[in-house]
């Protein structure tokens, strides 16, 4: 349990469970994970405090409803995954790790309401490069390079996408929200740009801000899905190899996948810690002592695979694992109280229960992306190993070669 520490300079990290869900609970502890990330991260919502956060929150919930993601993941998704996929399946492999940035960011401009009229590869193309650039800012924290120059890279890369995509992708809803308004029967689409303008007075939202707002969902949505997605495989690759009894169910069975999803998740959250910023002095109930001002940091890697909780094999991948009741089985990867990722259940799907229907089930956008890798015979290239990402301290692949189609 990580003791009591007076002093503002030195960072007080919590390593248990119970300390960690406490100080996300608290009203009192900040955000503060995304502070050198500013330029991309400023006034949105993830960053957001107290009432102005309600508020935000309130209004984009409205957007991230059960009938929503039904349809994204019923009839949107699977037609963006298989067109994403179709020309890597005809050429017999990819590199998962692009494989992964790309299709999920063609599901999360989906989500984010970002046009492609074009819908050419160079177009997607110069959108990939982009949102790369907002990864880097959000990210900036773990950056190993001179920050300065990614910081002004990022901001002008803000202005050309919004140029070049997010202005005429903004012009078309309003356009489709002020027939709306009048009576006609329009398609409006159910996404956060279109959520953001349509309460934007109500909201008082600057451009600046909505244009920061949609990049970061575009980043959120396209880069901790990809992570969790090319994380998901390699574990599964690696547990089949050792369980081939459980090839069947990677390609067959959405309720395993799943399971396979969120165990990946656990052992990898997107951010190995969370961090918070106290506003005023805060006792947690295990009698940590945070002081005003102090710095908190959340060692998601080491709560999340606390043996007290999921056991001796805490540190393993095990696809079957039940956790302790009132554990979620990704532990605290999605965090939670006020800044629980609103995200989760589009990305992850709801938590299965016994006897859960697979018919009523929503499983999320990265197992149905993970099984139907499965479904095209997705497996590791023997004469090209992957390699780790050594551009970032966060443990990313950099590459990820492998092979589809009917194997040997």
């Amino acid at each position: 349990m990580a003791g009591p520490v007076r002093t503002t300079a030195t960072p007080i990290v919590l390593s248990t469970f119970a300390d960690a869900h406490d100080a996300y609970r608290s009203k009192d502890l900040r955000q503060a994970l995304y502070d050198a990330g500013e330029v991309v991260m400023s006034g949105v919502l993830v960053n957001l405090h107290g009432q102005e956060h309600r508020d935000r929150r309130r209004v984009e919930n409205r957007m991230f409803r059960r009938e929503v993601f039904e349809r994204y993941e019923r009839e949107l998704f699977p037609r963006v995954t298989d067109g994403t996929l179709a020309r890597y399946e005809a050429a017999g492999g990819v590199d998962l790790v692009h494989l992964g940035h790309e299709l999920m960011l063609n599901l999360a401009a989906l989500t984010a309401g970002i046009d492609r009229p074009l819908g050419t590869p160079e177009e997607t193309g110069r959108l990939y490069d982009y949102n790369a650039r907002f990864i880097e800012g959000a990210t900036m924290v773990h950056a190993t390079g001179d920050r300065e120059a990614l910081r002004t890279a990022v901001a002008q890369a803000l202005e050309d996408w919004d140029a070049e995509f997010l202005a005429p992708s903004a012009a078309r809803r309003r356009d489709l929200l002020a027939r709306e308004a009048a009576g006609e029967e329009v398609d409006v689409p159910r996404d956060v740009l279109t959520t953001l303008l349509r309460h934007a007075d109500e909201l008082d939202l600057p451009w600046e801000v909505i244009r920061r707002e949609v990049a970061f969902f575009l980043l959120a949505g396209a880069h901790t899905s990809a992570t969790a997605f090319v994380r998901t495989i390699d574990h599964l690759l690696g547990w089949l190899e050792e369980h081939p009894e459980d090839a069947g169910a990677a390609r067959t069975d959405a309720l395993f996948v799943q399971r396979a999803v969120h165990e990946t998740v656990r052992l990898n959250p997107s951010s190995p810690t969370g961090m918070r910023r106290a506003l005023a002095p805060v006792t947690l109930r295990s009698g940590v002592e945070i002081p005003e001002g102090a710095t908190v940091v959340i060692d998601l890697q080491a709560l999340n695979r606390d043996p007290e909780l999921f056991g001796p094999d805490a540190a393993e991948f095990r696809p079957h694992r039940t956790p302790p009741p009132g554990v979620a089985p990704f532990g605290l990867s999605f965090a939670a109280g006020m800044h629980v990722c609103i995200g989760q259940d589009l990305a992850a799907g709801v938590v299965a229960r016994p006897g859960t229907d697979p018919d009523e089930h929503l499983f999320g956008l990265v197992t149905g992306a993970v099984q139907r890798m499965f479904r095209a015979g997705v497996r590791r290239d023997p004469e090209h190993p992957p390699q780790r990402d050594t551009a970032t301290a966060r443990p990313y692949w950099g590459t990820y070669p492998v092979l589809l189609g009917e194997g040997t």
